[in-house]
């Protein structure tokens, strides 16, 4: 069995590529095609993968990958899939469109359908009001546009897997897709561990982008007047900044045994926003840390309510106060919040990864003639 991956992007490191450097794991021997990749902001197996671009990567380094996203669409259909049993890709964007033959079963691991695209639209392009309002109208146009083709190209994929529960609703409501799998993305949870020391601090990781609803965590601890350490860096940070008090302390991107570090030694960790599913709650719980998380999205998934974390509500600083107050009166079992962790470890998502492609496979060849008759 011949077998491509395909990633939308490799600009840096993040949830969806250690996804894909276990897709690398579980077949060593499959190339992995891409629009652009950045070689050395890239690790571990990803590093010395067989990687080939799209006419797109001009340059070893790649600045601003999301400037060349309007010519993406075509550079990814350009690609010569051709000869490959399974094309296995990982997907958030546009790595699903890729063209693939009658013979070759393509499966499509789905981080989540394009959330700029859909209903999480108005969280990149804004309100379409005030100034720059043409600006905005515009991308709102091209916005249409976009879930057009999006939805078109669905239709180039043979299996749907979604990252999780939450994700698969929104392929089944987007992609009018009846049949869809879920196998839950990998957590490291070797490199992380438990501490008998017990800060008192709160932990917020996370890109510091407006629907991470970082401001949030950051508002209800100043209030609060409670230590809080913020690991992650992006376009909010300043304005973040303005409204945290002397309480709340901004690190940036930090080395992965720092934030070990952090992680196994905070009070709880902090998860304000709406994700489609979110490894940083269960990185936590490796460390035999609880969550207080907004009870929305992927989080449903992975933290169980008064067992390893406790949810709030609503999207304000003030639901989460109330969170907060609830935590203070409970007691976790450290072992138990790893042991929940567990459940989602890189081995399990192999083991998985790999009995499903070949079922697939197995299936697809046997049905691939499956309504084609020859009339005589």
């Amino acid at each position: 069995m011949k077998i491509a991956l395909v990633h939308d992007w490799l600009p840096f490191m993040g949830g969806a590529e250690n996804v894909l450097a276990n897709m690398v794991e579980v077949f060593p021997d499959a190339p992995i095609y891409t629009t652009v990749y950045n070689k050395n902001r890239i690790r571990g197996v990803i590093k010395d993968a067989d990687i080939r671009t799209t006419h797109l990567q001009k340059k070893k380094e790649v600045k601003n990958h999301r400037k060349l996203f309007p010519y993406m669409p075509t550079a990814m259909e350009s690609l010569d899939l051709n000869g490959y049993d399974v094309v296995l890709s990982s997907s958030s964007s546009v790595g699903k469109c890729v063209i693939t033959n009658p013979d070759t079963l393509h499966i499509c691991y789905c981080h989540t359908p394009m959330r700029y695209a859909w209903e999480f639209q108005k969280n990149y392009i804004g309100a379409l009001k005030g100034k720059g309002s043409f600006k905005n109208k515009l991308k709102a146009y091209l916005m249409t546009f976009m879930r057009v083709w999006d939805y078109s190209n669905s239709a180039r994929v043979d299996v749907f897997v979604a990252n999780s529960v939450n994700v698969a609703k929104r392929i089944k409501k987007h992609y009018k897709r009846d049949n869809i799998f879920v196998i839950r993305p990998p957590v490291r949870c070797n490199l992380f561990n438990i501490s008998e020391e017990d800060g008192d601090f709160f932990l917020c990781v996370s890109r510091l982008q407006e629907y991470k609803r970082v401001d949030i965590a950051v508002e209800a601890c100043t209030k609060l007047n409670v230590p809080l350490v913020v690991i992650g860096d992006g376009p909010e940070r300043e304005k973040i900044e303005k409204i945290a008090g002397p309480n709340v302390k901004f690190l940036g991107r930090v080395s992965d045994d720092e934030m070990k570090e952090y992680y196994s030694k905070c009070k709880a960790f902090l998860f304000p926003g709406e994700e489609d599913y979110g490894i940083t709650p269960l990185e936590a719980q490796a460390s035999g840390r609880p969550v207080i998380a907004y009870g929305k999205g992927g989080a449903l998934e992975t933290v169980v309510a008064d067992k390893t974390g406790v949810f709030f509500d609503k999207p304000n600083a003030d639901s989460l106060i109330e969170a907060i107050k609830k935590f203070d009166t409970m007691t976790f079992d450290k072992q138990e919040l790893r042991a929940h962790a567990m459940e989602f470890d890189e081995s399990v998502f192999r083991d998985k990864l790999e009995r499903f492609v070949k079922e697939q496979y197995e299936q697809f060849q046997k049905n691939k003639l499956d309504g084609i008759e020859v009339y005589e």
